[in-house]
């Protein structure tokens, strides 16, 4: 499978970032000062219910459930102090029309076990995050070095001391 790209550039002289993805797509983030798009962190229970949305509407399509009408809200609570990194998030699948019940609550397993990305990202704590950096100078070569690495099945905020790379890479600008 191909991997998902996404990057955001600043936009300004406060916290607002234009966002892009692989596909093309953009979107804004921001703070609560600048308010000019959505904050990050809000991102992480949207695009769980955007995933099992999509999952739970096509398996009650392929059953010919017939549904009027469909919503997943998504409650994500994030801990105090930093990282404010999520403890839970709850899902909610809103129904309409006439659906069989064991339909729907097969459909929502299906997501939550087989399908959904997303969940299944969130939910197994497997995921390694590595952090780098790349400086570009004017007149000289970049600099470029991975910082450290997070994960996986790490508590939040307990990764492993940044341990620069003392060789770092030079290309000419």
């Amino acid at each position: 499978m191909a991997p998902k790209t996404a990057s955001v550039t600043l936009d300004g002289d406060g916290l607002c970032f234009a966002g892009r993805v692989g596909s093309g797509h953009t979107l804004v983030l921001d703070n609560s000062e600048g308010n000019t798009g959505m904050r990050p962190a809000e991102l992480v229970p949207l695009a769980l219910a955007g995933c099992t949305a999509m999952d739970v509407v096509t398996i009650l399509r392929k059953k010919r459930q017939p549904m009027t009408g469909y919503e997943v809200r998504a409650t994500g609570v994030q801990r105090d102090g930093q990282p404010a990194a999520f403890t839970h998030v709850d899902v909610l699948h809103v129904v309409d029309g006439d659906v069989e019940t064991d339909a729907v609550r097969r459909a929502i397993e299906l997501s939550a076990t087989k399908y959904c990305a997303v969940g299944a990202t969130l939910a197994s704590g497997a995921v390694e995050v590595r952090h780098a950096y790349l400086i570009r100078r004017p007149g000289r070569p970049d600099e470029t070095a991975e910082v450290l690495v997070e994960g996986p099945h790490l508590e939040p905020g307990t990764a492993p001391s940044a341990t620069l790379v003392t060789a770092a890479s030079a290309t000419p600008a």
